[in-house]
C-alpha cells in the first residue's frame, strides 16, 4: 500500500522561498512517477510539477524557472523547492505518487490520474 505524507508548508512573504517534502512509502516499483498539485480557493486543481523514476521532470508554465522538483531515492522523499513566490502561488499543495499502472501512465506525471494522494499542506504567500 502506497502512503504519501506532505510537510513543509507555511506562510511566506512575496519573493520568499519554501521547500515542501513528501514522504512516500510502499512504492517499490522500478517504474513510478510522483507529482505536486495545488488547488487555490475557488479554483480547480492544477499540476505543478512531476517527476518519474528516471528523474525526468516536467513543470507547469506558471512555475517553470521558479520551482524545482527533486527526489531522494534513499530517503523515499519527494521535494518541491519553491522560489520567488507570489500571491498566485497561495494554495493547498498535495503530493501524489503511483507506479506505472499502464504503458504511458508516467509519461506526463502532471496528469491527476494518481491513486495515492496525501492530505495536503497549505502555502500562503502575502505581501
Amino acid at each position: 500500500q502506497v502512503q504519501v505524507v506532505e510537510s513543509g508548508g507555511g506562510s511566506v512573504q512575496t519573493g520568499g522561498s519554501l521547500r515542501l517534502s513528501c514522504a512516500v512509502s510502499g512504492l517499490s516499483y522500478s517504474r513510478y512517477c510522483m507529482g505536486w498539485f495545488r488547488q487555490a480557493q475557488g479554483k480547480e486543481r492544477e499540476g505543478v510539477a512531476g517527476i518519474d523514476s528516471d528523474g525526468t521532470a516536467i513543470y507547469a508554465d506558471s512555475v517553470r524557472g521558479r520551482f524545482t522538483i527533486s527526489q531522494d531515492k534513499a530517503k523515499n522523499t519527494l521535494y518541491l523547492q519553491m522560489n520567488s513566490l507570489n500571491a498566485e502561488d497561495t494554495a493547498m499543495y498535495t503530493c501524489a505518487a503511483d507506479f506505472e499502472r499502464w504503458v504511458g501512465f508516467c509519461d506526463v506525471p502532471l496528469r491527476p490520474v494518481y491513486m495515492n494522494w496525501g492530505q495536503g499542506t497549505q502555502v500562503t504567500v502575502s505581501s
